[in-house]
């Protein structure tokens, strides 16, 4: 004797409903591991690359212009959070440098990499500005950011 199974259209719809539910569920997880990769566990040093960069270029009537950056340009932390900068001197001999209101100083040169570390202790947005490249004489000005939320 041959068993033979109906399904009706309301079975099919809690069906699509339950794996609906199981794929929302499977992508909001990933999601949430992927967004704490990103924002760091609590405790532990965050750690953020950070290069120097240089765009030139010459106008028309022949004057060249240069112009330096840190890339990124701008590093979002949390407060509290203990962040380590590693910038690599990509370009440019030197560039000392600032972060206004944390009172870090440092100088990245050329071919090395410049550790710096620090306690996000204030919310708050915090330059990092080149004193070499400070302004458009000067191919700056050169700042970027460290944004604590």
């Amino acid at each position: 004797m041959s068993k033979i199974f109906v399904i009706s259209k309301k079975q099919i719809r809690l069906f699509a409903v339950l794996l609906l539910v199981l794929i929302c569920a499977a992508a909001y997880l990933k999601w949430n591991k992927s967004f704490a990769a990103v924002m760091g566990v609590p405790g532990q040093t965050k750690v953020i690359q950070l290069v120097t960069g240089e765009f030139e270029t010459r106008t028309s009537d022949g004057k060249n212009l240069e112009a330096y950056r840190w890339d990124p340009g701008t590093v979002i932390v949390n407060q509290g959070d203990e962040v380590e900068l590693r910038i690599s001197g990509i370009s440019g001999d030197t560039h000392p440098f600032v972060i206004e209101g944390l009172g870090v100083k440092g100088q990245v040169t050329k071919g090395q990499v410049t550790v710096v570390r620090f306690t996000a202790e204030r919310k708050g947005t915090y330059p990092i500005v080149c004193q070499t490249h400070d302004t458009m004489d000067h191919g700056g000005p050169m700042v970027g950011y460290i944004v604590v939320q």
